[in-house]
């Protein structure tokens, strides 16, 4: 099995034995997707290099830097991976540390993301002492208070799934609930009305939402902070930049890439 295909599946061979198994995988030139698909073991997913998309049951998660994802074990899932992303998958036995039960991004510390590359690095038929201590160091260390800034609720209604697709596909022309309403034959309340109903979140706050996720994907990837400003329909990066900074608290050009070793 060749690393790019290792990085669409999100899956090692060994990755169900060990108590804690680290895999740090290389991507391929192509932005990937990898076919939905679960693990046993909870699953940690670290951007070392680039970024990742996952979708998550009813959510699309991004790993923005210096984060990771957790998916708890039997969670069906898809990884999204921009052009030479490296990822590391942390495989966790359920139980063996106290780990939410839901699906979350977790900020990781300096330390815990060393560790986790460290882990990568070794063996994976090394079950020796030196590596216990380090696998209980990380299980002591790993972050438990989720960041929900990074996800959209996905919607299940068949007609918000096509505004959605819509706007994924042409981000910058994502246009108005009025236009959105008009399109699907409904009337503006009752958009508004389903739209909360299926996501939590009223049209305004969901559609800015998309654009965060859509831009820290593109960030991550490589692209400018100009670039991005254009992918998302902005006349100017300056407006784009005021936004993300209101918004968020950091400037766009935070997750310009992500952290290498």
């Amino acid at each position: 099995m060749s690393d790019h295909q290792l990085l669409l599946e999100g899956y090692h061979p060994d990755s169900d034995t060990a108590l804690a198994s680290a895999f740090l995988i290389a991507g391929s030139d192509n932005q990937c997707e990898s076919p939905r698909h679960r693990h046993r073991k909870g699953q940690l997913i670290l951007a070392v290099h680039g970024g990742v998309t996952c979708n998550v049951m009813n959510a699309l998660w991004i790993v923005p830097k210096n984060c990771a994802l957790w998916v708890p074990g039997g969670r069906d899932h898809s990884n999204h991976v921009t052009p030479n992303a490296r990822l590391c998958f942390l495989f966790i036995e359920p139980g063996a540390a106290e780990m939410p039960d839901f699906c979350c991004t977790l900020a990781l510390p300096a330390l815990v993301r060393e560790l986790i590359l460290h882990l990568a690095t070794l063996p994976q038929g090394n079950d020796s002492p030196v590596r216990q201590r380090l696998v209980q160091v990380l299980f002591d260390q790993l972050p438990r208070k989720p960041d929900s800034q990074y996800y959209l609720p996905y919607p299940e209604d068949k007609r918000l799934r096509r505004m959605i697709d819509y706007m994924r596909e042409y981000p910058a022309d994502m246009l108005l609930q009025y236009d959105w309403a008009k399109t699907l034959a409904m009337s503006e309340r009752n958009l508004s009305r389903l739209i909360l109903r299926e996501t939590g979140m009223n049209f305004r706050r969901w559609k800015q939402q998309l654009q965060f996720i859509l831009a820290i994907e593109a960030l991550s990837g490589g692209a400018s902070v100009q670039q991005t400003a254009g992918l998302l329909g902005y006349d100017s990066a300056t407006a784009f930049i005021n936004m993300f900074k209101r918004a968020l608290g950091k400037t766009p050009g935070h997750w310009s890439g992500a952290f290498t070793r």
